[in-house]
C-alpha cells in the first residue's frame, strides 16, 4: 500500500445544531473547529443540516414536497397511459 495518500482516519464530534444533537464518530473529513466532548477530550468539530435527530423520517415530523402538477405535466409531454 503506498504511504501519505490516505486521509487522516480520526475522532470527529458531528454537530446538528437544529435539533440540539451531537454524535462522536471517526471520520475523514477536514475541519478548523474543535470541541470538548462529555469524555473531556477536545476533538474536532463538523456541523450537519441534518441528523438522525432532526430527519423526518426519524422524528415523524411530515415535509411536504411540491410535487403538483409534475404527473399532469409528464402526460402532456409524452401522452397519457390511459390513451393508449
Amino acid at each position: 500500500m503506498k504511504t501519505d495518500i490516505h486521509p487522516d482516519y480520526r475522532p470527529v464530534v458531528f454537530v446538528d445544531a437544529a435539533a440540539n444533537f451531537s454524535f462522536l464518530t471517526k471520520s475523514t473529513v477536514r475541519t478548523n473547529e474543535t470541541i470538548e466532548w462529555e469524555d473531556g477530550n477536545t476533538y474536532p468539530m463538523a456541523k450537519v443540516e441534518i441528523s438522525a435527530a432532526s430527519h423526518p423520517f426519524f422524528t415523524g415530523q411530515m415535509r411536504i414536497v411540491d410535487t403538483a402538477g409534475r404527473v399532469e405535466r409528464f402526460e402532456r409531454r409524452y401522452g397519457s397511459r390511459r390513451n393508449r
